[in-house]
């Protein structure tokens, strides 16, 4: 099995977030002895920008036409940084909520990927086919308020709804572990933590039985 973690949060060994993620990937190695790791830190990744030349190749790419020849060495970063997310058969997603939603560096690092060609494509009906079905993403978030189904916050969460939405686009299997609230009394925040670490746990077990 090959795992990518993507970390979305800027705080390191402070973050609640990567408390999670890394009992998570305890739970794994256990049951995986043989599971290989890779960390892509986006705060400390320079992630190719899709502009100048390269959103002229993006712009090719939707067109159906080729990459041009000066285009091309620009391109190879987002492609560097595809071929390193399809070589992956699970993802572990890393991300605090920021404002309602993602922070930046994550929307940076979506908007350099989901290329069509590469995650996707358009079938003759004009219908999009995403490219990634089998793959799966363990998405591990830390919300400062409680935004579960039927709470007062529930409308406000722009998070889980903006990431399955466009890794389902691409074909891929989400699940959630949701640390809520953390903002509230210290009480609480571990009370949450707790609770997101054992079902990062037994999701982590879970994924025994998957054949990758």
């Amino acid at each position: 099995m090959r795992l990518l973690h993507i970390i979305a949060t800027p705080r390191g060994n402070e973050s609640n977030t990567l408390r999670i993620s890394h009992e998570f990937l305890e739970s794994l190695r256990a049951a995986h002895p043989d599971a290989q790791v890779e960390t892509l830190d986006l705060f400390a990744e320079d992630l190719p920008a899709i502009a100048g030349r390269n959103i002229e190749s993006k712009y090719a790419l939707m067109a159906g036409q080729p990459i041009g020849h000066r285009h091309t060495e620009a391109w190879k970063r987002v492609e560097a940084l595809i071929e390193q997310f399809l070589a992956a058969d699970v993802h572990l997603l890393s991300t605090p909520m920021w404002n309602f939603g993602i922070p930046y560096v994550l929307k940076y690092y979506i908007d350099s990927i989901v290329q069509m060609g590469y995650l996707f494509e358009i079938n003759e009906q004009g219908i999009p086919v995403g490219l990634c079905q089998g793959k799966r993403i363990v998405c591990v978030t830390t919300r400062g308020s409680d935004y579960s189904a039927g709470s007062p916050m529930e409308a406000l969460d722009l998070q889980e709804g903006y990431l399955r939405t466009i890794f389902g686009f691409i074909g891929i299997e989400m699940q959630f572990i949701h640390a809520q609230p953390m903002d509230y009394t210290p009480e609480l925040r571990e009370s949450a933590i707790s609770a997101a670490i054992e079902r990062a746990r037994t999701v982590a077990n879970q994924l025994e039985s998957v054949a990758f």
